[in-house]
């Protein structure tokens, strides 16, 4: 299929963009990126994506498809005969997946996202300590889900592999700004390994950003929100 077939409207520095576009790498299918600037909408983005107007967008042809995790099953279904596949072949393993995929983007992000807007202390804190949790939890789903093989996904990165690897970028940063270490050796030993193991993955290495480019991001988006809102 043409490159130009298949694009992607999304930002570098953003997670859920990220994952359609390893989605693809895995699938070993080109495609264009084009980028959206970091706090602004463009009249293209809110005409690809009318209901949401937020990255990313998978543009197929003239097919318009929305939301980065259920890009990445479309991804998975259209090129089902391009090994290897993303989800699980069995439903219950689909479940459990689909299940760990929701609780990264409903609990885990969200206290991360938390943790770095919330007001006092005690704010930050707690959100914090939701992101340990979370990552307790993610370390025990890691030891079932992957059986003593690399990934989530088995031997290759898989549905939660992609759900969750997406945020690494983000969460080094997060522990730069609050001088600690979330992803512990000591307390998430799987994870740790994981992480690793999944930054090094040809469909990833080139697409997880730089620490310091995130940093920059951070700062220009902790502006944005300190700006008046306009009269």
């Amino acid at each position: 299929m043409a490159k130009s077939e298949v694009k992607v409207l999304g930002a570098w520095s953003s997670p859920f963009a990220m994952r359609p576009i390893i989605a693809l790498n895995i699938k070993s299918v080109e495609y264009e990126c084009v980028q959206e600037e970091v706090g602004c909408k463009s009249e293209f983005l809110l005409k690809m994506n009318p209901v949401h107007k937020k990255i990313p967008v998978l543009i197929h042809g003239d097919k318009l498809v929305c939301e980065s995790l259920i890009i990445v099953e479309y991804i998975d279904e259209v090129w089902s005969s391009a090994a290897p596949s993303i989800l699980p072949s069995h439903p219950y393993d689909r479940a459990i997946a689909r299940f760990w995929a929701d609780f990264v983007d409903d609990e885990f992000y969200i206290a991360m996202r938390e943790s770095s807007i919330a007001v006092g202390a005690e704010a930050k804190q707690a959100a914090i300590e939701q992101m340990v949790d979370g990552l307790a939890l993610l370390e025990d789903a890691y030891v079932k889900c992957s059986k003593g093989k690399p990934f989530f996904g088995g031997n290759q990165i898989g549905y939660l592999d992609i759900a969750l690897g997406c945020f690494l970028g983000w969460l080094r940063v997060t522990e730069r700004f609050n001088e600690m270490k979330l992803l512990d050796e000591a307390k998430t030993p799987g994870l740790v390994k994981w992480a690793e193991r999944f930054c090094a993955d040809p469909a990833v290495k080139d697409v997880m950003p730089e620490t310091d480019e995130l940093v920059e991001v951070a700062n220009v988006i902790a502006k944005l929100r300190a700006a008046p809102a306009p009269k």
